[in-house]
């Protein structure tokens, strides 16, 4: 089994995010306080005190 490397860039413009990896664009969402809504996956998260966050999964969209 081969380990592979992956590069992973995030741009951050106030309170919105767009992620970039070696094949382009990947995602992009918003955070604002302790709530992070990423749109590409349709995910939320909420950072908690301490160790740990709240995560809601989403629904994936398109073919990928």
């Amino acid at each position: 089994m081969s380990w592979g490397f992956r590069a992973r860039k995030t741009v951050r413009l106030g309170p919105l995010f767009w992620t970039f990896t070696q094949n382009g664009y990947s995602s992009w969402g918003i955070r604002i306080g302790p709530i992070t809504r990423n749109f590409t996956r349709g995910s939320t998260t909420i950072d908690t005190p301490g160790p740990g966050s709240l995560h809601r999964p989403g629904r994936r969209r398109g073919g990928r």
